[in-house]
């Protein structure tokens, strides 16, 4: 983007295929409220070969993340070995995004996008992250985040952020980076940083875990508190049918906020 901002989201094989995740998850840019241009900013980071090949059908900017014996191409089921490197390969590949010099916006693929977030993020947020529980304060770190979706401002500060969250996997053997995060986002170590952390609203970036209730206000929507790839692309299409229905409904109506999710149905 003109500010220099990319957004970003992974992808393997299980999520890449036909009638799956990807296809739900760029549609709904089609299909929100000034959101098709973001596709242009987008980058969809290929985690195995038949990703990146289904990718370059799809969309013109894709990149082949190559991880050295492992296969990320099947679905990785929760908390699994295989996921967990596959989570903490992640972090460290947006560290390099933020040394290169990119703000970026990262992306779970089976999350909504139906309007643009950059409307909605803090303007002093070094880091701003999406939240499976939100408690009305964005600065109370009792707020529990979800590495699904974040903002970051490339910096000093943010660059050693992710630095320390990588490398902080070791001291939590087995656990995943949103556990991790959830450990160290009140180390003394992010204070001596000056590290601005943001949590960010489920009014505005909801999911299963705690939906937004309000269309007139909702910006992405997260099929988080859902294991399983059937019950994801379900619940997505749901989601996706209801925004389209609200899309659709006279300003007037609109207005009235009675409209809402029939999701979760199978998640």
């Amino acid at each position: 983007m003109v500010d220099n901002t990319v957004i970003l989201t992974t992808l393997n094989e299980a999520w890449a295929a036909p009638d799956s995740v990807l296809d739900i998850f760029l549609e709904s840019f089609r299909t929100g409220e000034c959101t098709d241009g973001l596709l242009e900013h987008l980058v969809i980071v290929a985690l195995d070969g038949k990703a990146y090949e289904r990718c370059k059908s799809m969309h013109p900017h894709c990149y082949a993340l190559k991880t050295e014996g492992v296969d990320f191409s099947q679905e990785k089921r929760f908390m699994t070995e295989d996921y967990l490197k596959m989570m903490w390969r992640r972090i460290d590949f947006l560290r390099v995004v933020l040394e290169m010099g990119y703000d970026f916006i990262f992306t779970d693929t089976d999350i909504l996008w139906f309007r643009n977030p950059s409307l909605f993020f803090y303007p002093d947020g070094d880091f701003q992250i999406a939240c499976d529980h939100y408690y009305g304060n964005p600065d109370d770190l009792g707020n529990s985040p979800n590495g699904g979706f974040n903002y970051a401002r490339s910096s000093n500060r943010t660059i050693e952020f992710y630095k320390f969250w990588y490398e902080s996997r070791e001291k939590y053997p087995g656990k995943h980076d949103q556990d991790v995060l959830n450990f160290i986002k009140g180390d003394q170590h992010l204070r001596d940083i000056s590290l601005v952390m943001k949590f960010l609203p489920t009014v505005n970036f909801g999911g299963l875990c705690e939906p937004s209730r309000d269309l007139n206000k909702v910006c992405t929507m997260h099929t988080n508190c859902c294991i399983g790839l059937t019950g994801k692309v379900n619940d997505l299409k749901v989601m996706l049918e209801d925004w389209r229905l609200y899309r659709a409904l006279p300003p007037s109506v609109k207005g009235l906020g009675a409209h809402s999710w029939r999701a979760p149905q199978k998640c």
